[in-house]
């Protein structure tokens, strides 16, 4: 009688539909077992479904979506098959190297990489000769596409990597150009580390009945540091500056049950020397807009808002959340509080009550099953450094969708023309009038300076170093 064939783990690549040359050198590449987001996304993807999956850098995304799309691939076909979009030209290089070693099982598939910041000559003669794979940045693709230097019709799979960094950068309408210009008939891959409101916009708009894959716990309890600490109402706005000198948090958000206590904070938080802005119902859109576009790009260390006026932010890289006031509601807390320990981030969640507010945090506990971790403002030591500084400063150009700039140009304009490093450069946002780019503090006079004699695009900007 014949032993019953060992049965193949759940999590080995073994257990996928790939062919024997893949499998071989994906051991030969010390690919043993799948890590957690390919063994759930690999079989949907490799099945052919659209995709939505959460999933943090370093997860092995790259081969969850490198194996999809290889399985797609038709190598005696010598055209541009499947498209990857990244937001940065470093990404994009991690991600063609990653596809190259992939690739090995099969001969001669050529990868391309598209990004801005480098000359757009070699690109083209690039392009000349044909591609199997495209990994580039969207605004550089999509000057690609409107040359018509690059082809997408027989593409049958577009990747977005970090797509909620690609949101974060202003990248959203170059991407949805460039999914239009793909054939309807393929299949969307869409990876994302957080899952802010953007993310479901984009998936609406050119995606077909995707399947979620979400391993990540948006608001992870365990990574999240609750303290509370008892206040007399006459020092509750001044713990708020204790708290801050004391963790030295880079950014915070502090929650207030009213405009008038976020307007008073405010106040407080920067006659003291916090770079500090509000965030409530009263802000006309234009301000509500350059205020979370300078919160984002960390260019202040403290948002002040209310509940509504924070509904839908949702900010990468939060290290506290404060309740200013205890709300009355249990859900709302637990909404506050899973602002922070984003991803595989921790964070720490402060809360501030006075005795009015204890029955407030009793119900809390008891709806969410919690006992309070109790403080008190005598442990806050105020650190001695210098004052708490935002590490960045926002600059806004005048200009922005309406005058065809993205991202791209200005990154360019400061990286390639003036000379900076790409990591003093932080968040880019363009909208429709403005553009705002993000820079290291100490650089900011500077880079206003000469960005103001330079040329973005190929011509003269107006811009001003925004109050921060």
């Amino acid at each position: 009688m014949n032993p019953a064939p060992a049965s193949t783990p759940t999590d080995s690549f073994a257990s996928l539909p790939l062919p024997p040359a893949t499998l071989h050198n994906l051991q030969r590449l010390g690919y043993h077992t799948m890590t957690p987001i390919q063994a759930a996304s690999l079989p949907l993807a490799l099945a052919g479904h659209d995709l939505i999956a959460q999933a943090k850098t370093g997860s092995g995304k790259t081969a969850a979506f490198g194996l999809a799309l290889l399985a797609n691939l038709n190598p005696r076909r010598f055209a541009v098959q499947s498209l990857v979009l990244c937001p940065t030209r470093e990404l994009a290089d991690q991600v063609t190297q990653e596809l190259r070693r992939l690739a090995r099982a099969e001969d001669h598939i050529k990868i391309l990489t598209l990004c801005g910041g480098a000359t757009m000559r070699p690109q083209l003669a690039s392009l000349e000769h044909g591609a199997h794979i495209v990994v580039g940045t969207p605004g550089r693709i999509l000057d690609h596409l409107e040359r018509g230097s690059l082809d997408l019709q027989a593409l049958n799979t577009l990747v977005l990597d970090e797509a909620d960094r690609m949101l974060d950068m202003g990248f959203h309408d170059d991407i949805a150009v460039v999914a239009k210009q793909c054939p309807a008939q393929r299949q969307t891959l869409l990876f994302s580390a957080t899952y802010p409101e953007g993310i479901a916009k984009l998936s609406a708009a050119f995606m077909r009945q995707p399947k979620e894959v979400k391993l990540l716990q948006a608001h992870a309890a365990a990574k999240i540091r609750q303290r509370f600490y008892e206040v007399r109402e006459e020092q509750r706005l001044h713990a708020v500056a204790l708290l801050l000198n004391h963790y030295r948090p880079v950014s915070t958000l502090a929650f207030c049950n009213t405009k008038q206590r976020c307007r008073e904070l405010v106040q407080v938080l920067r006659g003291m020397g916090f770079a500090a802005l509000e965030l409530h119902g009263d802000l006309e859109q234009r301000d509500r807009d350059q205020v979370l576009v300078q919160f984002a790009g960390q260019s202040i260390s403290v948002l002040v808002a209310t509940d509504i006026a924070a509904r839908g932010l949702d900010i990468a890289e939060l290290e506290a959340v404060i309740n200013v006031d205890i709300t009355p509601d249990a859900d709302t807390h637990t909404h506050r509080i899973g602002r922070t320990a984003r991803a595989d981030a921790s964070g720490w969640a402060f809360s501030l009550a006075s005795m009015d507010e204890m029955g407030r945090v009793g119900q809390i506990e008891q709806a969410l099953g919690f006992s309070s971790e109790w403080h008190k403002l005598e442990e806050l030591t105020d650190s001695g450094n210098e004052p708490l500084r935002a590490p960045m400063r926002t600059l806004q150009i005048l200009g922005g969708r309406k005058e065809k700039i993205r991202p791209g140009d200005v990154l360019g304009a400061l990286t390639k023309d003036l000379g900076y490093p790409g990591a003093t450069i932080g968040k880019i946002n363009v909208n429709e009038f403005s553009t705002y780019v993000a820079v290291q503090r100490a650089l900011a006079d500077e880079v206003l300076k000469r960005l103001s004699t330079a040329k973005v695009k190929g011509r003269s900007v107006r811009l001003r170093l925004l109050p921060g």
